[in-house]
């Protein structure tokens, strides 16, 4: 027995040199002990954010309600269901912000309704009807006419409108056409303008979450164009902006049936909701024959306005819209610079950007980008 004497000193000097020590508190197991854990009772959620969230980090059972699963506790989540519409905004506008399925979406996303009218890039074709499957014989800008380009994301449209000839320059006789400066401006092709805009209305009827602008450039009297808007259905569907105060959001325009934007160049206060284009909104250069025209500077209209319309399509040396010009203009690339370039100058983005042969690159997956981004700063989200 005397050589197990000396053993309960040796215990005693372990503990004192510290060699054996009480085990540390390990609540779920998981090898890590409770003050060095990020979750101590693993259930998935971080000690400091169940403390943010009201619960108990050592209590497994106590988990954070987390309806969308996004990681964010329902006590501190804007967007409870995950929808992409914060609950005020949908709980003032009719709409469930505990379910999923209720929401609205705009132009494709649900995000993008939270977006003022002109704080949205919105592609534009210019001199949107003269196509070569409407038989214009010059001065073509486009192969394909509306229902392509509205299947193809098109949201904005630049018309012109004259009457038929002369003589025939009655509500019935507005024609959609284009002055090249020979003949009259329809003997070179027209299409008819009642029956664009019904086409118009057609494709609206049929569509959701979608706010459509067109921009007139217009010689024949604001009483024609009322008479057409009428007939065809269009005018219950125009807003009236009132200069100066704020543009509304996308979402609230389609909500409110409103999701018509009309712009000509006269204003007319018996027609408020024909926008006179040179009060409510400005222009860059639109006279463009290569790459060292193209600025960010206004040409025509209020500078000190929000809405404002990026020319970007070329003329060939003849004057005519060229589509060899527009496969370099209309890359995805030279959209996004060009965008980025004057939305740092201007101060914000353009609400139209306006091209000739849309058919060429990417307009519409270019500004699908730069509508989700809020400053020209922010990194480039992935193309579409």
């Amino acid at each position: 027995m005397e050589r197990f004497s000396g053993y309960p000193l040796f215990v005693a000097l372990l503990f004192i040199s510290g060699c054996i020590s009480e085990i540390e508190p390990d609540l779920d197991e998981d090898g890590i002990p409770d003050t060095e854990d990020w979750d101590s009772d693993g259930d998935g959620w971080g000690n400091s954010d169940e403390e943010i969230c009201g619960n108990d980090p050592m209590d497994s059972l106590s988990i954070p309600a987390d309806l969308d699963a996004d990681g964010i506790c329902d006590n501190l989540d804007d967007d409870l269901d995950g929808d992409g519409l914060p609950n005020e905004w949908e709980s003032e506008r009719g709409f469930d912000p505990m379910d999923p399925e209720d929401f609205l979406s705009c132009h494709g996303k649900s995000i993008f309704c939270l977006s003022s009218y002109d704080s949205f890039i919105f592609p534009q074709t210019h001199n949107s009807f003269a196509t070569s499957d409407a038989q214009f014989a010059i001065a073509i800008s486009h192969l394909t006419g509306l229902d392509e380009q509205w299947s193809g994301g098109i949201r904005a449209f630049m018309l012109d409108t004259h009457h038929r000839n002369e003589v025939n320059t009655t509500t019935e006789d507005v024609r959609l056409c284009h002055d090249t400066g020979v003949l009259w401006p329809c003997a070179l092709g027209e299409d008819d303008a009642e029956e664009w805009l019904r086409s118009l209305k057609y494709l609206m009827d049929n569509s959701t979450g979608d706010v459509v602008t067109l921009k007139f450039e217009s010689y024949v009297p604001s009483s024609h164009l009322e008479y057409l808007f009428n007939i065809t259905g269009l005018k219950d569907r125009a807003y009236s902006h009132v200069l100066g105060e704020p543009w509304p959001s996308i979402g609230d325009l389609v909500l409110q049936g409103k999701n018509l934007v009309v712009f000509q160049q006269s204003h007319h206060d018996d027609y408020p909701w024909l926008h006179g284009s040179w009060a409510h909104t400005w222009e860059t250069r639109y006279e463009m024959e290569d790459e060292n025209d193209m600025n960010c500077r206004v040409d025509r209209g209020d500078g000190g306005q929000t809405v404002w319309v990026l020319n970007h399509f070329f003329k060939n040396e003849f004057g005519s819209p060229d589509p060899v010009k527009s496969i370099w203009a209309n890359d995805y690339e030279t959209i996004i610079n060009r965008t980025l370039e004057c939305w740092e100058e201007v101060g914000n983005k353009p609400t139209l950007f306006a091209i000739d042969f849309w058919e060429e690159g990417e307009v519409v997956n270019a500004t699908i980008t730069l509508n989700q981004m809020s400053h020209w700063t922010e990194e480039v989200p992935e193309r579409p």
